[in-house]
């Protein structure tokens, strides 16, 4: 018998979340013979980022039950049963913390959807729900509400349970100890930790590093170390004896650090680094009419190239980009295979550097821009970012193209002064690798600034 389930959380830090909205479907494999579905007050604040996301907001629910009024329905409707969720760490827990909240221990066996499509499925582009039943021509309605999810996810169990003729998957998913729980130990060392970002240590009764990795939620991060399966994954959870930490309050400074902490300290645990963590990118080059020209490729030693990525599917996406930012031509850097024009130009959004009819100076100003803006070759700049607590802000150095280091400060005039400057810079090896990090994540995300040096 199975519970198939979904919640809809309040969001906010982990493990003070509260529930908005449980549906619950009792299915015997066959069809649904039970089920329960409500709106919960959750007796705090929504995140408004979640109103957005799921269209419940706090009028809606001033009225609903609360947790405790409905808790003896939860438990007498998964009674016997195996709880079935995508994601089912994730509902598990927060069910599990509002019983803890009311002095129940609430336990259940757990089965996720999400990992045994990955075994049942193992060629689907994506495994977030939404996207893997569309893929599925399973139909979906109330996306991100609770029942509307529960249902897709029955459909979804159907057709795994249908694939999985040997049942050889669902014996060995089907968790034989609870899921997710902690030991006294690991929950001691858990609720000990931050929900910050930045980077964390586990170590052996010896002080040895076992592992080391960066999160923007320590806390969730080791928790989840703690509850998942696979023998690697216990074998670390067996040793450790000690978890330390250090807020970045950056998580590109958290990206860096890790890069370096692992070349130094070389964790038992820890994947081995590779020679380069990028395989292709993008190259500037000029065409026979002389217009400036990008195209991706994988990396070649003897030539500079603008950007660096670790797959083409991303270098080609960053052309695409490039080409609508600045108006460039797609025919110009291979993205159109037409023989004369470019579509683009007959939808006045091309100049005609297609058929060599706009002037050449004018388009290589445009297409300069993208070296300026996406290349640090001989730049020297410091890149400006949170810090690990208010006041403070956190620098990392490029020195003619090259990652120096980084540091923290919170007087502007410590970055002023570059000898100040260097003296609090922490200073790192990273070589090629930092710097694909640091391109990469410039090209996603945002700083608070770049300053560039007059060295």
């Amino acid at each position: 018998m199975y519970a198939i389930l979904d919640i809809e959380t309040t969001g906010g830090k982990y493990n003070e979340e509260g529930i908005t909205e449980i549906a619950i479907h009792k299915f015997d494999g066959h069809q649904v013979i039970d089920k329960f579905i409500s709106l919960i007050n959750p007796e705090k604040e929504i995140q408004p980022f979640v109103v957005k996301l799921t269209g419940i907001n706090n009028k809606m629910l001033r009225t609903a039950p609360k947790f405790y009024e409905v808790a003896k329905r939860i438990i007498e409707i998964t009674q016997d049963t195996v709880i079935v969720a995508h994601n089912a760490q994730f509902d598990y827990r927060i069910l599990r913390t509002e019983f803890k909240r009311l002095g129940y221990n609430f336990e259940r066996k757990t089965l996720c959807t999400v990992e045994l499509s990955k075994k049942l499925l193992p060629d689907a582009e994506s495994y977030s729900l939404g996207k893997l039943v569309r893929s599925l021509g399973i139909p979906v309605s109330d996306r991100h509400r609770a029942n509307g999810d529960a249902l897709a996810t029955i459909k979804l169990f159907k057709l795994l349970l249908a694939k999985d003729t040997n049942k050889e998957i669902l014996k060995t998913v089907i968790r034989k100890e609870t899921h997710g729980e902690l030991s006294k130990k690991q929950l001691h060392i858990v609720e000990d930790l931050p929900s910050d970002t930045g980077i964390y240590y586990m170590h052996n009764k010896d002080g040895e590093i076992l592992f080391l990795g960066h999160s923007k939620n320590i806390k969730k991060r080791v928790n989840d170390h703690f509850t998942k399966r696979g023998d690697r994954a216990r074998k670390l959870q067996k040793e450790t004896k000690e978890v330390t930490y250090e807020k970045t309050g950056s998580e590109l400074v958290a990206l860096l650090k890790e890069l370096e902490e692992q070349n130094k300290n070389k964790p038992k645990f820890n994947s081995k680094n590779k020679k380069k963590l990028y395989s292709h990118a993008v190259y500037q080059g000029v065409n026979k009419d002389g217009y400036i020209t990008f195209n991706a490729s994988h990396t070649d030693g003897n030539r500079a190239n603008i950007t660096t990525f670790n797959s083409i599917h991303g270098a080609k996406n960053f052309i695409y980009k490039i080409n609508e930012t600045f108006n460039l031509c797609d025919k110009v850097n291979g993205v159109s295979e037409a023989k004369k024009n470019c579509s683009k130009y007959e939808e006045n959004k091309c100049n005609g550097a297609c058929i060599a009819k706009e002037p050449v100076e004018d388009y290589n100003q445009r297409a300069q821009q993208v070296s300026s803006k996406y290349n640090f070759a001989n730049k020297s700049v410091i890149i400006v970012d949170k810090g690990r607590e208010i006041g403070e802000y956190s620098a990392i150095l490029i020195k003619d193209g090259t990652f120096i280091g980084l540091g923290f400060y919170d007087l502007n005039f410590q970055i002023n002064n570059i000898n100040i400057l260097e003296s609090i810079i922490t200073p790192m090896q990273g070589g090629d690798n930092a710097m694909h990090i640091i391109e990469s994540y410039l090209r996603k995300n945002r700083i608070v600034k770049i300053i560039e040096l007059n060295t």
